[in-house]
């Protein structure tokens, strides 16, 4: 068990993606991942070690009915008494992970975002989640995870950081959702909007 935690950082905004997009929720970033996918936007240069009464008040800090755990990879982190004492705030607790680590069972709500198509050693240990959520490319097939039990399954849009390759990566995106209508298309809206 976990006496201190590593924490990128703890903020307030809106939920920019997946079923939850529009939410008010604090965000409880964890620092460090397991894996190095190329299109990651997290700076994982910077943490601090807190304890799991320093992040619950900073958490109290904030309004809103989620608190998302993510990262990072916040699965390499997270614990059943850290997700209780969160609990404890009233909230709703969700986490965000690329499933390669196993979860405390008293999390609310898990999106799942597989990377193995991505990176090696990758493959996902979690085979049920409220939420699948595929980044696509357009060259990474979802039916390879048909066998993974998820309430809504979400196609997001790879960011490229290139305009004219995004709007091809959104428009097969898009292609694909009208012919396999289990998934639903997911944009990432804090980038729309440019918010955290």
């Amino acid at each position: 068990m976990a006496t201190t935690y590593r924490i990128n950082e703890i903020f307030y905004s809106v939920q920019g993606e997946g079923v939850h997009t529009g939410i008010p929720a604090v965000f409880v970033r964890f620092s460090g991942c397991n894996l190095r996918c190329p299109f990651c936007d997290t700076n994982h240069s910077t943490a601090s070690e807190m304890t799991r009464d320093e992040i619950v008040a900073a958490v109290n800090r904030h309004k809103g009915t989620l608190v998302i755990l993510t990262g990072g990879e916040p699965g390499l982190w997270v614990d059943a008494e850290l997700v209780e004492a969160l609990k404890e705030t009233g909230r709703r607790i969700c986490i965000e992970t690329n499933g390669t680590c196993h979860l405390p069972e008293n999390i609310d709500f898990v999106t799942l975002s597989p990377k193995d198509a991505f990176c090696e050693k990758a493959t996902p240990v979690l085979e049920k989640c409220e939420e699948l959520k595929v980044v696509f490319t357009g060259d990474n097939d979802p039916s390879r995870y048909d066998s993974i039990d998820a309430a809504y399954r979400v196609l997001q849009p790879c960011d490229t950081g290139d305009i004219k390759e995004n709007r091809k990566i959104t428009e097969a995106a898009f292609d694909y959702c009208l012919a396999h209508p289990q998934w639903r298309l997911g944009l990432q809206m804090h980038k729309v909007l440019n918010v955290r």
